[in-house]
């Protein structure tokens, strides 16, 4: 009988260590989905501003002509180019404005540029208000200008220094490290219970 009961007391306690072990590694996905979500989270609201700041932007530029307007509703889907889209609706009014401008240059040729100029002028200078960069281009750049591996602790003090305005979790820089790492973005390199990380070695100049 002490034989069966000591065979028991041991299975007990390896499904109790079982048990364990599978509670810590459940907890642990926990929080790295988590971080997963959070920095899908930041990238979802960076590109939410992008698409603001270009639809901003994209009114602007339109506002500044009729011919604008109707350039910005054809290539919506490319706000970038809406100053270089512009040029589909200028056909139907080359005649008159080449005659006027032709005319107005014979007979008082800077006097007559600055009239026509801040339409013009000011569309270029509305692209002015950059849109911020994202966390993982942050963290890429961060890595090219680094000559020795960084944890992901050191990556997140020194963004949260560069960038005082955002707010930089270091669970949220590990995820986003490990997203590039799986892109061959970044390297990781472990060093007893650490973790480095590193830019990729193919884009450092080859040597010689």
């Amino acid at each position: 009988m002490s034989e069966v009961k000591d065979r028991t007391t041991e299975l007990t306690s390896q499904y109790a260590a079982q048990v364990t072990g599978d509670l810590e590694r459940n907890t642990k996905e926990q929080d790295r989905i988590g971080g997963e979500i959070q920095a899908l989270q930041e990238q979802l609201a960076a590109l939410q501003h992008d698409h603001t700041v270009l639809v901003n932007l994209q009114q602007a530029l339109g506002g500044a002509s009729p011919a604008a307007e109707a350039a910005t509703a054809t290539v919506s889907s490319v706000p970038h180019q809406g100053v270089a889209s512009s040029k589909p609706g200028r056909p139907k009014k080359t005649a008159a404005t080449n005659a006027t401008t032709t005319a107005s240059k014979k007979t008082a040729p800077k006097q007559v540029a600055p009239k026509q100029s801040p339409a013009k002028v000011s569309s270029p200078k509305a692209p002015k208000p950059a849109a911020e960069p994202t966390l993982v281009e942050v963290i890429r750049g961060y890595l090219k200008q680094q000559s020795e591996p960084r944890s992901a602790a050191e990556i997140s003090d020194a963004l949260t220094q560069a960038h005082p305005d955002r707010t930089v979790k270091t669970t949220v820089v590990r995820t986003t490290l490990e997203g590039l790492v799986a892109k061959n973005h970044a390297h990781r390199n472990k060093q007893g219970t650490s973790v480095f990380y590193t830019a990729p070695a193919t884009q450092e100049p080859a040597a010689g």
